[in-house]
């Protein structure tokens, strides 16, 4: 890691920033912490790609879908700001080195039952990354950090998208989709990337981390010969025997659809993968521990300026220089996301230059949405606190959710949509009822009166009747379910982001007791309860609260029901209380299109409470 330089922002978001861990083609990759404590990863974007709006639209809806990546084999998405000045996304911090440096610089070639291990915890990880319907695509090395528990593999998926900026004036080394040496013959080719790419990979990097050598050599001898290779000749394989070197080369087929799917690679690898015990050898577990204590000493930036406040800090260091405007950045290199720096030369072993001292923090990134064009901003003000709590993308929760009732709001929801589901099928059967009624009600004559018409009316009001008393028996408990459910998730959502939910929480059931509130103000209070209950938002409205990309059902669902509403006040007649066959006929009608909109509305209304909830479940079970 290295120390933050001039050009570098002390905040990004609410994450106090600790050193570069490096840079890469989208950005620059800095270890920062959370207001809560976690250790994270934060990318910024390059300023070149945060001017173009085609990247914004792709890197946005690939955060989106990283997040839906889970598990012990992964680095989650944890945060993100797509439409900041300078979009960036913060994932777990993994304290490892790259299998890279691991390979290259601190051990050698792994032994073979360590690249069993590895090739049954990547091949867990590429699950969970296909399984969120993405392709990793840039499978590599340096994007697998070794820890104790095995691989973690980084930046799946958010490399797609560069796609949309191929030919867009990007340097050559920018529009490359892959790395050199790691890339399938259809990413050579220019062809369709689906899964069977990362397979490829998969076999390119635990070839490399058995022999220590790519299997198709490396760009010493040319760029388009090594593609020339990696798409049209063999693998060399030297140094691997036996089923191993059958799992590489079955791996590096060149034709994706020969190539063996990861149920058939974890049945190969389960078989050779030694039962417990360490997977690594001691000279790399000596080294995790290494890093481990270096990652515990830059943690501390007040120790550090402390350090260099004192008369015997360390020599060779300097104070911080002035800091620079924010959003400006200086072009720089550095190792890949987790690596750890080699020591300047003449310092002790493991010995790690510690971060100097940060000026005030400034918020250099705020969030909100960037205007085009992407002018450089004025300097911002120093500020010695962190930025407000509305530019926070997860403000500090106040009390946590009790367990108890994060379950009570998972039974309500399961509870009110079973009751949501049976008033819907007495809903259907009515429409039924109502187009017979309305169908044989136009074939009277208009102009007469309904109740000497030559018309079966008694026996379909009877009918009728008995439908609206059904009706009610599921009418009754809905509401008042639905009620409490409105205050349960009301008030979780409130200890995801306190004081940030408009209106008191008696509102959640109040606001639809009194006539004309319930026009308007469930509808911003459930606003308010998506947009904290949902980690994807990611745009800000004019009040303050990040908008949901579930913001589309909630609007659905509450035009259908408002309108609903609105036709049921204005058709306050039963159809066999006319007087008139037209007066009957008009009722009718207006029945009958009050159901057509209780049917969308009902199905609406169940896939709310049940996406709130999972929302909130989720958010729950996270800790955020």
């Amino acid at each position: 890691m290295e120390p933050l330089g001039d050009g570098d922002p002390r905040w990004i978001g609410a994450y106090r920033l600790l050193g570069r861990l490096g840079a890469g083609g989208m950005g620059r990759v800095y270890l920062a912490r959370s207001e809560r404590g976690r250790t994270v990863a934060v990318k910024a974007v390059q300023e070149e790609l945060a001017r173009q709006p085609s990247f914004r639209e792709r890197f946005a809806k690939e955060v989106n879908a990283a997040r839906r990546v889970g598990g012990r084999w992964t680095a989650p998405v944890l945060d993100a700001d797509t439409d900041a000045a300078t979009p960036w996304v913060a994932t777990g911090y993994i304290a490892g080195p790259s299998l890279q440096e691991v390979v290259d610089e601190d051990y050698g070639p792994l032994p073979e039952h360590s690249v069993y291990a590895l090739a049954a915890g990547l091949i867990e990880a590429l699950r969970a990354i296909h399984g969120a319907e993405l392709v990793h695509r840039d499978l590599k090395p340096s994007n697998v950090l070794v820890t104790i528990d095995g691989p973690k593999v980084i930046d799946f998926g958010i490399a797609r998208a560069l796609d949309s900026m191929t030919g867009s004036g990007l340097t050559q080394t920018g529009a490359v989709i892959g790395s050199p040496g790691f890339m399938s013959p259809e990413q050579v080719r220019g062809e369709r990337v689906t899964p069977a790419g990362d397979i490829f990979c998969l076999g390119a990097v635990l070839a490399y981390a058995a022999t220590g050598r790519m299997p198709f050599g490396t760009a010493d001898s040319g760029f388009h010969a090594l593609l020339f290779r990696i798409a049209e000749e063999e693998p060399d394989l030297t140094g691997l025997s036996g089923p191993l070197r059958e799992l590489v080369a079955a791996c590096l087929v060149k034709d994706p659809a020969g190539r063996p799917s990861l149920d058939d690679l974890a049945a190969r690898v389960a078989a050779h993968t030694p039962p417990g015990g360490t997977w690594l050898p001691g000279e790399v577990l000596a080294q995790l521990g290494r890093h481990a204590v270096r990652l515990l000493d830059s943690e501390d930036p007040e120790t550090a300026a402390s350090a260099f406040a004192q008369p015997g800090a360390a020599a060779g260091t300097a104070p911080a220089a002035p800091p620079a405007a924010p959003g400006t950045s200086v072009p720089h290199t550095g190792p890949a996301p987790g690596a750890v720096r080699a020591a300047a030369p003449g310092t002790a072993p493991g010995y790690t230059a510690p971060v100097p001292p940060t000026v005030p923090p400034q918020p250099a990134y705020p969030s909100g949405p960037a205007t085009a064009p992407y002018a450089p901003q004025a300097p911002r003000a120093w500020h010695s606190t962190p930025p407000p709590p509305a530019t926070a993308p997860y403000p500090a929760r106040g009390a946590a959710v009790r367990p108890g009732a994060a379950r009570s709001a998972r039974t309500l929801s399961l509870v009110l949509s079973a009751l949501l589901s049976a008033l819907l099928l007495c809903t259907l059967v009515q429409l039924v009822l109502d187009f017979r009624i309305y169908g044989e009600l136009n074939e009277l004559d208009e102009g007469g009166y309904l109740a000497y018409a030559a018309f079966d009316h008694v026996s379909l009001r009877n009918t009728t009747e008995v439908m609206a008393v059904l009706s009610g028996l599921f009418q009754l408990p809905v509401i008042v379910l639905w009620l409490v459910w409105f205050w349960r998730v009301r008030a979780n959502a409130e200890a995801f982001a306190p004081g940030r939910i408009r209106y008191h929480q008696g509102w959640a059931i109040g606001s639809w007791l009194v006539p004309v509130v319930w026009f308007f103000m469930p509808k911003q209070i459930i606003n308010d309860v998506c947009d904290h209950s949902d980690p994807t938002s990611t745009r800000t409205t004019w009040y303050g609260p990040r908008r949901s990309s579930n913001r589309g059902l909630l609007n659905g669902w509450w035009t259908m029901w408002l309108t609903g509403m609105v036709v049921g006040v204005l058709n306050y007649q039963p159809w066999y209380e006319a007087e008139t066959v037209d007066q009957a006929q008009g009722s009718a009608a207006l029945t009958v299109f009050a159901d057509l909109l209780a049917v969308p509305a009902t199905v609406l209304a169940i896939l709310v409470v049940l996406r709130l909830t999972s929302l909130q479940d989720d958010r729950i079970k996270a800790g955020r």
